[in-house]
Order: C-alpha cells, then structure tokens, then sequence
C-alpha cells in the first residue's frame, strides 16, 4: 500500500509519522511518500491532504499545476483524507464564519458545508474528548484554528458531533473512502483514525 502526503504546507511529517505507526500496527505493508508534484500522484492508494492553511495550501498547488491532476484524481476515485485545513479543501462548500461564502481552489468532493474559523482564531484552540463512530473509546481532538461540517447531504455523513455554544456541528465526516476531520488527529500520537481509514482502503 502507497499513501501520499500532500506536502505543500502544514502537518506533512507528522502524518507520515503516523501513517508509519498505523501501518506496522495494522500488519500492513506500506509506504508513506511525500506529494509535491502531479507525477508523484501515480501508483497512490490514498492520499491525505493535512492541515495548515487551506488558501495557501489551494493556491500554492494551483500555482505549481498540482491542483487539477489532484482534484481529478480523487474525483475518479483516489482516496482523501483531509485534516482541519484538508477537510476544507475536500469539501463541496465552504463559508467563513466572519467573511461568509469563500471562493477558493478546492478539491470540492465531499457533499459537505464547511465553515472555517468556526470556533474562533488560535487563541481559541482546545481540546475535546470525542465519541466518534467506528473508533472504540473516546478520541482526543485537537482543534486549532478549526472549521466545523454544518450540513451534509448526498453520500456524506457527519460521524461525529460536537455541541459548542449551544449549537450542534459536525467534527468528522465519511464519504465513501473519504474521510475528513475538523481537528488535528496527527497531533495525538493516537493512530486509530489512520487505522480506521486505512483498512477502509482494503475492502
């Protein structure tokens, strides 16, 4: 098994650490390899794409000629996994929580609503043990900066929710073999969404 990192910014080397650890402990035979140019998509399983800065992000691999060959990969069924700002970039719509609708280079495949900044700037970063279906026991998220999943519609479903403010909103959504979470989970050292995703590809 081949999994791709997109390493145009943010948590590139903490995923390939724990994709690392999720396959020795799965018994998977597997290779985690750095993506930072349309040739380097060839031969992949999966991909996951991991947080940062989901503007920067877009258009550096606009830019580099990247955003289209990836887009069109996961559209004819390349595997995602989105983190935080990578969750942004795989869903279908996104609005920011001040500003309103964001017009920015997304991949665009997951039928979801996200809304950046939803919890508020750095300063409001936390922590929150999670319940989140599929994964026994509670999972810590690490939320930074983080964008929260508002609706869901078509093939997508919201796994996991949150209330905050009194309102419930969506922390980790499915796809089919998309998989995109609001928070950090390659911050943890806790493998068990990697896990999750990556036996999903075996099926």
């Amino acid at each position: 098994m081949k999994i791709g990192v997109l390493g145009l910014q943010g948590g590139v080397y903490e995923h390939v650490y724990m994709l690392r650890k999720a396959f020795e402990e799965e018994g998977i035979h597997g290779e985690a390899v750095v993506v930072k140019k349309s040739s380097q998509l060839e031969g992949l399983d999966g991909i996951i794409i991991p947080g940062g800065e989901s503007t920067t992000i877009g258009i550096v691999a606009k830019r580099i000629g990247l955003l289209d060959p990836l887009r069109d990969a996961v559209k004819e069924g390349l595997p995602a996994f989105g983190t935080c700002a990578g969750a942004i970039m795989l869903a279908e719509r996104v609005t920011d929580r001040v500003v309103g609708e964001k017009k920015q280079p997304l991949i665009g495949i997951m039928n979801v609503e996200v809304v950046r900044n939803y919890f508020g700037r750095q300063r409001e970063s936390f922590e929150i043990d999670l319940e989140i279906e599929g994964v026994d026991g509670l999972f810590r998220g690490v939320f930074i900066r983080a964008p929260a999943f508002t609706k869901a519609w078509g093939s997508a479903r919201i796994i996991s929710r949150i209330n905050y403010n009194g309102e419930t909103v969506g922390v980790v959504a499915v796809q089919g073999p998309h998989l995109a979470t609001a928070f950090h989970p390659e911050l943890t050292g806790d493998t068990r969404l990697h896990r999750m995703w990556l036996r999903s590809l075996k099926v």
